[in-house]
C-alpha cells in the first residue's frame, strides 16, 4: 500500500496536482484520496473482501481497473 501511494504521489506532484484530502491510514488497511473528481481507494487484501466495493458498484461502468 506505502508503495502506491508513493507512486501516485509522486505522479500527481510531476503533474502539479495532489490529493486535495485522505481518509484512513496504512494501519486501517484503507486509504482514500479524494482528488476532486476522481476518488481513489487503496485496500489491503483483507480490507477489499470485507468491504466488497465491485459488488457495491457493479452496475457503474468502469472507467479504468487496476489490480
Amino acid at each position: 500500500m506505502q508503495a502506491l501511494l508513493d507512486v501516485l504521489d509522486e505522479a500527481l506532484g510531476r503533474d502539479g496536482l495532489g490529493p486535495f484530502r485522505s481518509e484512513g491510514d496504512l494501519d486501517s488497511g484503507w486509504v482514500l484520496l479524494d482528488l476532486g473528481d476522481v476518488i481513489v481507494h487503496i485496500f489491503s487484501p483483507e480490507q477489499r473482501a470485507y468491504y466488497d466495493i465491485e459488488r457495491l458498484w457493479s452496475k457503474g461502468t468502469p472507467v479504468v481497473r487496476i489490480q
